[in-house]
């Protein structure tokens, strides 16, 4: 059987999520930016979910978002050379929290 190629598929093995996606954003100084995250082996990915229920599920609720679709998303990611999109991430390790200044062990 001869292998079809991607554009002749019609119902491609991988296909692109429905709908626009809830993309996290941070504030920037033109407004906001889709956060970028890395991936489990140390790549960029943006990211975006299907529903804002996973997004702060996954996020929390003080995470702000955009609707975007994932043409768009990869447009914005294209130019920093981030070229991988991931929807509905499982799971982010936690933000890094800030850690006191360690003091001295002995006075001179």
């Amino acid at each position: 059987m001869a292998e079809l190629r991607y554009g002749e598929d019609p119902e491609p093995s991988d296909p692109s999520p429905a709908g626009p996606l809830y993309v996290p954003v941070r504030p920037g100084p033109s407004g906001c930016a889709a956060r970028l995250f890395r991936t489990p082996l140390g790549d960029r990915t943006a990211v975006g979910f299907t529903s804002a229920l996973r997004l702060t599920a996954t996020l929390g609720t003080d995470q702000a978002w955009i609707r975007l679709g994932e043409p768009a998303l990869r447009a914005l990611a294209a130019p920093l050379g981030v070229t991988t999109v991931t929807v509905d991430p499982q799971f982010t390790a936690p933000a890094p929290s800030q850690m006191p200044a360690p003091t001295p062990a002995f006075a001179a």
